[in-house]
């Protein structure tokens, strides 16, 4: 994979988002858990886009997962503002992250 792969960059931005976006809603919906896993998938996105060494896409896409399910898991569903910013963040980061991670490997998942 690049130095600079644009998943990395989808991750960055979606973990920004979701950290910020409970502040934006106002919505405390879910604002613990989202601003934790907002924060965790910046920084793997932030660690791949500087070349960590290690896992880091992975990490990034099991955060965006974590995102993704996190208003079923914490209970914040009726929150239409915060459960529509998890799903749409996590869903794009998990996807992004999944595909980015299986081409870096010639289309097929690293061996653990």
């Amino acid at each position: 994979m690049d130095r600079f792969a644009w998943q990395d960059g989808v991750a960055f931005v979606a973990g920004l988002v979701v950290l910020v976006a409970p502040e934006l809603w106002g919505d405390n919906a879910g604002e613990q858990p989202l601003m934790v896993l907002g924060a965790l998938l910046m920084t793997a996105g932030l660690w791949a886009l500087l070349g960590g060494q290690g896992v880091p896409s992975w990490a990034a896409t099991a955060f965006a997962l974590l995102i993704f399910v996190a208003p079923w898991a914490f209970g914040f569903t009726g929150a239409h503002a915060s459960a529509w910013t998890a799903w749409i963040a996590g869903g794009v980061a998990a996807i992004v992250g999944l595909w980015g991670a299986t081409q870096a490997h010639g289309g097929r998942p690293a061996a653990a």
